[in-house]
């Protein structure tokens, strides 16, 4: 069953662990089995999320999440997802959201945002360069937390050298 906290406020893939139930006589429609985009209608921001070809079973999507089905031959679910994601699309969301404690995108609201759709094979690229730009900002952050660690370790020996040498003095 795939749910709120299952999307992250980064739009980043779905992790592998979902809660597993045993339902029977649901609609299809409520199901993901990839090539989706699940749209988090509630909370800050509201993030899309394109869905895997590779999902091993179909996944039970509840509210407040919304399925779409983008047409592949001419949209592709990773490029309708990056869109929604992009900062005019998410002022242009905000601008309609409800709700004041909660903030709420309705259906409604998502299906009049306009968006560019530019060829397949453009989209596909744009798909790519948001993908090594992520890697990018993930190895920049990882390397900063490794710099830290190795400036604190360089400095701790730093100073218990400089203790060590004052004690033999």
């Amino acid at each position: 069953m795939l749910q709120l906290r299952n999307i992250t406020t980064d739009a980043c893939p779905l992790g592998p662990r979902f809660d597993r139930y045993m339902l029977e006589g649901l609609a299809a429609r409520y199901f993901v089995t990839g090539g989706e985009v699940v749209f988090r209608s509630r909370g800050e921001p509201s993030t899309a999320v394109a869905i895997d070809d590779g999902l091993t079973e179909p996944v039970l999507v509840v509210n407040p999440l919304f399925i779409l089905r983008p047409d592949t031959n001419y949209l592709l679910p990773a490029y309708l997802a990056w869109a929604i994601n992009q900062p005019d699309a998410q002022r242009r969301l905000g601008a309609e959201a409800q709700g004041t404690s909660l903030r709420m995108i309705p259906m409604k609201v998502l299906e009049r945002l306009e968006i560019a759709v530019p060829d397949l094979a453009t989209q596909q690229r744009i798909v790519e360069l948001n993908a090594l730009a992520r890697q990018e900002v993930h190895l920049l952050r990882e390397l900063a937390t490794h710099r830290e660690r190795l400036s604190s370790l360089i400095l701790g020996e730093a100073a218990m050298a400089a203790d060590h040498k004052e004690m033999a003095q």
